[in-house]
């Protein structure tokens, strides 16, 4: 298991205009030629818009992205025509394929934080998809077969257990809270990257919510 903490996490965005990201793997012009992927995971942000902020239209390939809105609404526009808004909760996937176009703002009056998610597909090329599912439930896994992955959503109050999927790759972030997994105390932002998992369990210390990523070889 291999933990990394909030504090470690690449700074990047713009904050002159609203944009403050951190960034848990090597990205743009923060090359880490050991910190490239775990997994089918290649990028973890943490992005905080302020009201107003936002990024442009800009272009994805060949990638699966999965967004999970902490506090705020997030805005997105693309274009294969859909436009939502992203709530806590939420569970969005876009899936970039051969080639997509997007918008995401925050158009709201309070401050935006969302995390976004890169997977790397497992066969390249394809036509653009997109899928919102609101107010997804602890019980329900969210798949993403084009990059072999599952997304659980955990919710726990303290003392609480929950079982680590035993998979090839398990990521563990953090939202919300102070957890117990295997002798380390992990707190809001905190990583975990666990490879062949088996028989772990996770213990919440103050009510928590995590991601927990499992993922293929």
């Amino acid at each position: 298991m291999d933990v990394r903490r909030a504090a470690e996490r690449y700074r990047g965005g713009d904050p002159g205009a609203g944009i403050d990201t951190r960034h848990a793997f090597s990205f743009g012009p923060h090359y880490d030629p050991d910190n490239l992927r775990f997994g089918a995971m290649i990028a973890c942000n943490e992005e905080r818009l302020a009201p107003g902020a936002g990024f442009g239209e800009h272009p994805h390939s060949h990638t699966e992205i999965v967004t999970w809105v902490v506090e705020g609404e997030l805005t997105h526009r693309d274009s294969a025509g859909h436009e939502t808004r992203v709530r806590p909760g939420d569970v969005q996937h876009l899936s970039a394929a051969a080639g997509v176009r997007h918008v995401e703002r925050n158009d709201g009056t309070v401050p935006l934080t969302f995390l976004q998610m890169w997977l790397t597909p497992r066969e390249p090329g394809g036509d653009p998809a997109y899928a919102l599912v609101p107010d997804a439930a602890d019980a329900t896994p969210y798949a993403v077969p084009a990059a072999g992955a599952v997304l659980h959503v955990r919710r726990l109050d303290p003392g609480e257990r929950t079982a680590i999927p035993d998979a090839a790759y398990v990521y563990v972030h953090v939202v919300r809270g102070e957890v117990r997994l295997a002798g380390e105390h992990l707190c809001p932002g905190d990583a975990a990257r666990i490879t062949g998992a088996d028989g772990l369990e996770v213990r919440a210390v103050t009510p928590a919510e995590l991601l927990l990523w499992e993922m293929a070889p």
